[in-house]
């Protein structure tokens, strides 16, 4: 039985990423101090979700309710295993993505750098309210919280193009967040008198024994819709749009926080909200499987069609986020530590993807795959980088993604559900096809006529430095998974 601790600890990380904004808006015309403090809450920040591991893994589950508006909704935060997965993530990789940024947007001369700066942190305390929430209605606040602060960053360019892509990236995420997670939350409420997750115990759900059926059922239905940052089809479209953005942006949206937080809090909600025995007996979790294995392979598919290289990562990001979402909806427990350990494994591998993108951007202005043909020669640092990334994707072992995708696979073939057991693997073939055509173009194919070689280079050490190490990170997490894995049985 875990250990209830009501601890002020969780308060530090959301402190310190509430602070840094503001610090950042303050220092904003010193652009060295502005990016010092960043560099200095993330540090902090991350420091402070890891000081809970040890907590953790002993059974400990923190907890520290803030205040209460009315009985059973409150502003309350817990640390669990599933909680720190996020957590650490978060915070972690805006240490690097602060480095990044430094060389991106320096490099570009990009204008409004202070309210980039600003937007940025702003949505890594967004994340990490998520990840610490203890209750729906902390969750909510938080999800909405990194929803609006990340469409001035989707709209950094100011042109039509931005504005188009940013409208609907609010449409999507603030429309069914209004249309659907809110009145899914109202339900919960009705139902269980309560907004609390059930913590401890990923079987037994927050929903009495005696709740009416078909309203949880309704209720399941509007939190799947409702959480569109998880980007299952159709509700996905957002997210290719919103490629606009300025490259450590889109590895923002596909790595740190936005998605994350979705495929976060739907993983949460399942698990800790309804509960497997719930979503068993209610038959939910394999319909949801379904679901996600036809948005696996059906934005697989669409990857291929793409030339723009952002375009082809953001449906590599809607298929692989539904690897999440199988895996927890499989209901089995090699399947659920699969999908959640993807959390962590495709957060450092698809953030090595858009680094890559950002460099290749950066050093020879290109988007356009079919122009990278030979590319590999002048820029070998970004492209071993984007090559071990790529496996990721793939599945190749030793590389993280193999870890998650054989918990899957496992999964499938316990319960024999030989269909998503086809779909994952045909998924497998599409990437290796997708990706690999990236590949033999930089490494075998002749330059492009219309690009001149002779300039390019690579980019600053601040982009190339940071991409490499996640990438390194990554084989690191394939031949070493046993500390997200042993956060996740600390859930289970």
């Amino acid at each position: 039985m875990p250990n209830f601790v009501i601890s002020s600890r969780l308060l530090i990380p959301i402190i310190i990423t509430g602070i840094a904004p503001l610090l950042i808006m303050w220092l904003g015309k010193n652009e060295n101090r502005r990016e010092a403090v960043s560099f200095i809450a993330a540090i902090a920040s991350f420091l402070s979700v890891l000081s809970l591991v040890p907590g953790v893994l002993k059974g400990t589950i923190y907890i520290y309710p803030l205040f209460q508006l009315i009985p059973g909704i409150e502003v309350k935060f817990c640390a669990d295993g599933l909680a720190l997965i996020f957590g650490l993530i978060a915070s972690f990789l805006w240490i690097l993505a602060t480095s990044y940024n430094i060389g991106y947007m320096r490099s570009l001369k990009e204008h409004a750098q202070t309210r980039y700066y600003f937007c940025f942190a702003v949505a890594i305390f967004g994340a990490l309210g998520v990840a610490l929430s203890a209750n729906i209605f902390t969750l909510y606040l938080f999800y909405e919280i990194i929803s609006v602060f990340t469409y001035p960053l989707v709209a950094h360019h100011q042109d039509a193009e931005a504005y188009h892509g940013a409208r609907k990236y609010m449409v999507y995420l603030m429309g069914t967040s209004k249309l659907f997670f809110l009145p899914a939350m109202v339900l919960t409420y009705v139902l269980c008198g309560t907004l609390d997750f059930h913590l401890g115990d990923m079987v037994t759900g927050m929903f009495p024994p005696d709740a009416n059926p078909v309203l949880v059922q309704i209720t399941y239905v509007l939190y799947i819709a409702g959480i569109a940052k998880a980007a299952i089809m159709p509700l996905h479209n957002w997210l290719p749009s919103a490629m606009v953005a300025p490259t450590p942006v889109s590895a923002l949206l596909h790595a740190v926080a936005v998605v994350k937080a979705g495929v976060f809090s739907m993983s949460r909600v399942m698990l800790s909200g309804f509960g497997v025995d719930a979503l068993d007996k209610l038959f939910l979790g394999i319909p949801t499987a379904y679901v996600a294995a036809f948005t696996i392979v059906a934005a697989s598919m669409i990857a291929m069609t793409k030339d723009d290289l952002k375009a082809r990562l953001a449906y590599s990001t809607v298929s692989q986020l539904s690897y999440v979402i199988i895996g927890v909806a499989m209901l089995t427990p090699i399947a659920v530590q699969g999908g959640l350990l993807h959390i962590a494994n495709h957060a450092f591998s698809k953030i090595t993807l858009f680094f890559s993108a950002g460099a290749i951007f950066v050093a020879a202005h290109l988007k356009s795959i079919e122009k990278m043909s030979g590319l590999a020669k002048k820029m070998p640092w970004t492209f071993a980088a984007f090559s071990l990334a790529t496996l990721s994707m793939i599945g190749v072992p030793p590389v993280c993604g193999f870890v998650s995708k054989w918990f899957l696979i496992n999964g499938a073939v316990t319960i024999h559900q030989y269909v998503l057991l086809a779909c994952l693997l045909t998924s497998t073939l599409l990437n290796a096809t997708y990706f690999g055509a990236i590949i033999y173009k930089a490494y075998i194919g002749k330059p492009h006529p219309d690009v001149d070689m002779d300039p390019i280079h690579e980019a600053p050490w601040t982009m190339v430095a940071p991409l490499f190490f996640t990438a390194v990170m990554s084989v690191c997490l394939g031949l070493y998974p046993d500390f997200f894995l042993n956060l996740i049985h600390a859930f289970m």
